[in-house]
């Protein structure tokens, strides 16, 4: 078995969990300044990580090209609700629903609050 549990490097990772949290209504799993474990339904969604800390070459500077060649894709049950929460987090939503014909799904796209691209899609 294969099981990937993405982390990505943010300046503040309390804001980051709680816009995560809201968005897609995960749930905390460890919490604190510098590193954060997100889960739904008991399997990791996502772990967020601040730039700088423990010395991980490609978390050191927050100058860099965040996210260059990374898509967060989120395969997700109520499309329309996420992307109400997403409004109300005035999330900078890039795409709003639409039918992607490659997928054969609907989806939306938006930025987080660190410039990371995600696709949010039925």
């Amino acid at each position: 078995m294969v099981k990937t549990e993405p982390i990505i490097a943010v300046k503040d990772v309390r804001k980051s969990s709680f816009f995560y949290q809201q968005l897609l209504a995960c749930k905390s799993e460890h919490g604190g300044d510098t590193f954060e474990i997100l889960t739904s339904n008991g399997t990791v969604v996502l772990c967020l990580h601040q730039w700088g800390e423990h010395e991980h070459p490609t978390m050191l500077s927050a100058t860099e090209n965040n996210g260059n060649g990374l898509i967060l894709f989120f395969r997700v049950d109520e499309l329309q609700t996420i992307f109400e929460k997403a409004q109300a987090l005035n999330a900078n939503i890039e795409r709003e629903i639409h039918y992607n014909p490659n997928s054969l799904k609907n989806q939306f796209t938006l930025r987080d609050l660190d410039g990371y691209y995600l696709i949010i899609s039925e």
